[in-house]
């Protein structure tokens, strides 16, 4: 498809949802220069639910960069559901990321002084929804992540684990169809952690989101469908978990 538009939905190819053929990437120049990725080929189906880990300075905070479609490869070629994201205009992959993709991160990146119905609102006020849907849609994201009855609640308000949970609450409430988690349970405590990637499971499973984890824990990634090892900006090794019930 040579262009995207919030009237015209990517064409879904069939076989990987997402798809990277010997994808580089080099940060500087010249004896500066630092290379994150070294030709790193990856395939995500659709539903799958994987576990990207590895030491710091491995390329996987690259490589879900570039997924997201926050990076550009320097070389190769970054597919999403078989369209060519590097023949995209900066406006066409913002628009990708605003329709087809969800983020949650380890810092939870609310704002601190607005509630939480709001706070899940937000992408949705980006894609011009009128208030009335707005505040039904996060309302039944609020519901899906446990948290009814917390609507009007700050993050001030809310625990840690609360907090994340209005952040995935944040990341489905547009109906995304691959999730992005980085580091979702670092901030968190054993109990929270198990409740937050227990969400994350049921999302997987129950509405087929896709989900791309970063994660330094083996336990946490224990509950992906398979986890992928980098080192040196290269995929190191591919483990297949199953998953945790």
């Amino acid at each position: 498809m040579s262009s995207l538009s919030t009237s015209q939905p990517l064409t879904r190819a069939e076989g990987a949802i997402i798809e990277l053929s010997g994808v580089s990437k080099v940060y500087g120049q010249g004896r500066a220069a630092m290379q994150a990725l070294a030709g790193v080929d990856l395939r995500i189906d659709p539903g799958d639910f994987v576990a990207v880990m590895g030491p710091s300075g491995s390329g996987k905070s690259t490589c879900l960069n570039i997924i997201g479609c926050l990076d550009v490869p320097s070389s190769g070629a970054h597919y999403f559901e078989g369209v060519d994201v590097g023949k995209l205009s900066h406006n066409q992959r913002a628009l990708l990321r605003r329709h087809y993709l969800g983020f949650i991160f380890q810092g939870f990146n609310l704002l601190n002084r607005t509630s939480a119905l709001e706070n899940v609102e937000l992408p949705l006020v980006y894609r011009g929804l009128p208030a009335p849907q707005r505040h039904e849609r996060a309302q039944q994201a609020l519901v899906a992540v446990g948290l009814q009855g917390w609507e009007r609640h700050t993050p001030g308000e809310l625990s840690g684990g609360q907090q994340q949970r209005v952040a995935i609450a944040r990341a489905i409430v547009a109906g995304p169809v691959v999730v992005l988690a980085d580091e979702p349970t670092g901030n968190l405590d054993s109990a929270r952690s198990r409740e937050i990637m227990e969400i994350l499971t049921e999302l997987n499973r129950k509405q087929g989101i896709t989900i791309v984890m970063i994660t330094h824990e083996s336990d946490i990634a224990a509950y992906a469908n398979r986890t992928i090892h980098f080192r040196d900006g290269h995929i190191e090794r591919t483990e297949h978990n199953g998953g945790k019930v």
